[in-house]
Parts: structure tokens; C-alpha cells; sequence
């Protein structure tokens, strides 16, 4: 059966996505990716399917992906996994814009090549460092969720502390050759795409085509 994929945008702001992602439309429990605000609505969604949180993902610990964390696990009691370089966030509650959140100790840093099994799914850890410095995507199934990375059309911003312009392109050639052009891409923002959409299009793209 298909992978379900439930995206629900949490943050007005920033326009940020959150999913729910389930191993199947049947499948009772699901992993969460990136709760940036308010968790309310994800919450409602949960309910409304008759599902529940296993577990929550963090791709990066900007303000706009983390901010839902505290209160989603003290609605549901999930632990949390969050890239081992970038936790010092989560934390703290202060993010790299200076915007401050409710921290949280996450239970379980993740690196590069770690699986994670969560929710009956085996989510594999890449690392992709360029909007953020341990920026990782959690890859399932032929999707990947990716945070900032890379966007229908765009990518992420590198002007931030730890954005780094060459890393960025380095990461998105990297997903192309671990999981070919057919991967769909789950962003932090906006709709989804193909990895080989992205590569024949993106008009950020096009050293990676020459």
C-alpha cells in the first residue's frame, strides 16, 4: 500500500509545512515532520483520520520548524528526533534568526546514513547541510521529507549563519544519486516535487545540469 502523506501548514508566518506521514490510509499511528507553530491544527487532522503521533521529526531547528515541538509533545507524549549538530536550538529555545521558542530536550540525535523506525516505517537519515548547517532529510519509501533544501521552483535561503551556497547544490546532486529523479520531495514549504522535475527546471539549479 501507498506511503500517506498528510501535510497541514501550522505556522501563518512563515507559511511552513508539517506532515503526518503513515504507512498506509489505513495505518493507525504516524510519524510527525517539523511541528512549526501552533500544533492545534495537526492535531485536529490526527484526530479527524483516528491516528496518533509515534514520533516527531526535525529536518533543521529553525524557528518555523520547531516552534510546535514543546506543545505537540505535551499533547501526545512523543519523542522527539532531532539532527545532532543543530539541537543546541531545540534546546535552548533560542533559533538562529534570535526568535525564541519553547524549548525542549530532544530524546534522540540522528546523523547522516542512521535509520530511524518509527511508526511501522523505516525512515534512513541523510545529511543535507546548506540552508543550515546539519540541515538532514528523513528519506521513506521514495519520498523525502527535506525541509529547506530544495522547493517546487526554488531553494532555501543560505544568508542565515551556517548557510553555505556550494553545500546547498552539493546536497541536492547527493539526493539525485542516492535516490534517483522519481524521489518525491516533501518541502518545508509549499507544494511537492520530483527530484528530476526539480533538476530539469529549477532555474537555482542549473550548474548541476551543465
Amino acid at each position: 500500500m501507498p506511503l500517506s502523506v498528510t501535510r497541514v501548514v501550522l505556522s501563518s508566518q512563515y507559511r511552513s509545512n508539517c506532515y503526518l506521514v503513515r504507512a498506509s490510509h489505513e495505518a493507525s499511528a504516524g510519524a510527525v515532520v517539523d511541528p512549526g507553530g501552533d500544533p492545534a491544527l495537526l492535531l485536529a487532522e490526527v484526530d479527524r483520520l483516528g491516528a496518533s503521533v509515534a514520533g516527531i521529526l526535525i529536518t533543521h531547528s529553525d524557528v518555523d520548524h520547531i516552534e510546535g515541538v514543546a506543545a505537540l509533545v505535551a499533547a501526545t507524549g512523543a519523542e522527539v528526533w532531532a539532527p545532532a549538530g543543530e539541537v543546541d536550538a531545540l534546546r535552548s529555545g533560542l533559533t538562529r534568526g534570535g526568535t525564541r521558542v519553547p524549548p525542549y530536550e530532544p530524546e534522540h540525535e540522528v546523523r547522516d546514513g542512521e535509520i530511524v523506525s518509527l511508526a511501522g516505517l523505516d525512515f534512513e537519515v541523510a545529511g543535507i547541510p546548506g540552508h543550515s548547517v546539519d540541515h538532514v532529510a528523513f528519506c521513506v519509501d521514495g519520498s523525502l521529507f527535506s525541509g529547506d533544501l530544495l522547493f517546487a521552483g526554488s531553494v532555501g535561503r543560505v544568508d542565515f549563519p551556517g548557510g553555505d551556497w556550494d553545500a546547498l547544490v552539493a546536497s541536492v546532486r547527493r539526493l539525485v544519486e542516492r535516490y534517483g529523479p522519481d524521489a518525491i520531495v516533501y518541502s518545508g514549504h509549499g507544494e511537492p516535487t520530483t527530484l528530476g522535475h526539480e533538476l530539469a527546471t529549477n532555474p537555482f539549479l542549473g550548474e548541476l545540469r551543465k
